[in-house]
């Protein structure tokens, strides 16, 4: 007996292995991974809250300060709609500038809404509607 035949006798594969059809699978079908309340076997029910919790804070900055408390509602994934009608020009192109590096960094989006007013949205939040979509293309929104 050979060293080939010795491994396949140990793994258990031997030429006078014939395979009957009539036989029943031998392979076992994995149990699903979920199962009903009223299975009484093993009650392997997991319950799992995948329902997220979406924030939208809305701001009106009056001062370049502000700044920090905006970053930190979007480093903590919420949605802010930035209100700049009354913020000075000056400060409001700093505020847009910087806020629009927070988002970058994180991997979100800043996008114009309405005359001085923007919304900020981490990556998990998409922005669709035909106002924005006409503004984009009509060369309003950058």
């Amino acid at each position: 007996m050979g060293v080939i035949d010795k491994l396949k006798n140990f793994i258990g594969v031997g030429e006078d292995d014939e395979y009957y059809e009539d036989e029943p699978d031998l392979i076992s079908k994995p149990e699903p991974a979920y199962q009903s309340s009223d299975n009484k076997r093993g009650n392997k029910v997991v319950n799992i809250h995948t329902t997220a919790q979406v924030q939208v804070i809305l701001v009106k900055p009056e001062r370049f300060d502000d700044a920090a408390n905006i970053a930190d509602h979007l480093n903590e994934r919420r949605t802010v709609v930035l209100n700049l009608e009354s913020t000075n020009k000056e400060i409001s192109r700093r505020l847009v500038d910087f806020l629009s590096g927070v988002a970058y960094a994180n991997g979100g989006q800043i996008k114009k809404v309405a005359n001085s007013t923007f919304i900020i949205t981490p990556y998990n939040v998409d922005i669709e509607g035909d106002l924005i979509d006409e503004l984009e293309n009509s060369g309003v929104f950058f």
